[in-house]
């Protein structure tokens, strides 16, 4: 099976992380040890949440040391296997990282991947962390209502298309944040939201305030900043905020400054609770199952950007901040 390329982190970014953080370096096919199970991956994962992951202050998971294999999700194919759970062909995702074969313990692994009439790249979206946290985001935090008006912003992003898709099934009317005309048209032509508005333009604030005519009840925060300063400003009585992402905040040292929310949520009695989807992995599997019925019966639509080649890992945290991708940012090795 030859060697083993891997993208390692070699320097520690203070804010969206570049192609100078990272090198690529050929190493050694990894030895199986009793229990673990060899994987050659076939997709890697691009998440806006690396930054955090590669920070130097403080967040939800441990800091990714330097000189270590950059941090990822990943589906691959099991090629050996010391663990009685898992046999040679099996497709897997887990946290395998930026590299061609990765052995693993199997609590490494979340998930066997049994859709096998769905490509098995949706396990990197829209059945996977990004589908999940959608549904568990929208359902144990927003708690929509039939009638509902659910704002998401990023919202033709791989978590935004989502939660907009699923809050419809849901009864609710959705309406899209996203940058830009032709992400603007995907939100209403692809992803069937009631309304969509483009953050970038100079009528922002009115487009929003007019596609809320009765106030904002469930708002879905993958960016905070700027925008969600316009959402806090709509919110309905009894709101609640889910926030998810900060996106638009390309450091957090110093803290950036802005509105305050603290008078909206006591006037409005809203609630705004953060959401990692990683305190729900026990309901990993349950959700994904749910996830590939509605992509079946169409109600979920989705969009992946497939990139060829290890190399393009290395600049696409700095595409998902800067807008530049298109759908779901995957990397295909074989």
């Amino acid at each position: 099976m030859g060697g083993n390329r891997q993208i390692l982190v070699v320097s520690r970014p203070s804010g969206v992380p570049g192609p100078e953080h990272f090198a690529i370096v050929d190493g050694k096919l990894p030895e199986l040890l009793d229990g673990q199970v060899l994987i050659r991956n076939q997709y890697l994962s691009v998440e806006p949440a690396m930054r955090g992951w590669l920070s130097d202050k403080g967040n939800y998971t441990e800091q990714i040391p330097l000189g270590s294999v950059m941090r990822s999700l990943a589906v691959g194919r099991v090629k050996d296997s010391r663990s009685p759970d898992y046999r040679p062909g099996d497709v897997v995702t887990g946290w395998f990282g930026w590299q061609e074969f990765a052995a693993v313990s199997p609590g490494a692994i979340i998930r066997k991947c049994k859709e096998v009439d769905l490509p098995p790249s949706l396990a990197l979206g829209v059945l996977g962390l990004n589908g999940v946290t959608a549904l568990l985001g929208l359902e144990k935090v927003g708690r929509p209502h039939p009638g509902d008006t659910v704002v998401v912003s990023s919202a033709a992003g791989a978590v935004g298309s989502a939660v907009g898709q699923i809050a419809r099934r849901m009864g609710c009317r959705t309406v899209g944040i996203a940058g830009g005309p032709e992400k603007v048209a995907i939100c209403i032509e692809e992803f069937g939201y009631d309304a969509a508005v483009d953050y970038r333009s100079a009528g922002f604030r009115n487009a929003l305030a007019q596609a809320c005519p009765r106030g904002v009840n469930v708002y879905f925060d993958n960016t905070a900043g700027p925008i969600s300063d316009e959402v806090h400003g709509l919110l309905a009585l009894n709101s609640r905020v889910v926030v998810c992402g900060t996106a638009s905040i390309e450091a957090w040292d110093p803290a950036p400054t802005g509105p305050r929310l603290e008078r909206n949520i006591l006037v409005k009695r809203a609630s705004v609770t953060g959401f990692i989807v990683l305190d729900y992995l026990d309901e990993f599997e349950s959700a994904s199952q749910r996830l590939a019925e509605f992509v079946r019966d169409r109600s979920l639509v989705y969009r992946e950007e497939i990139m060829g080649g290890m190399e393009c890992c290395l600049t696409s945290i700095e595409d998902l901040y800067a807008g530049r991708n298109m759908g779901k940012r995957i990397i295909r090795l074989h």
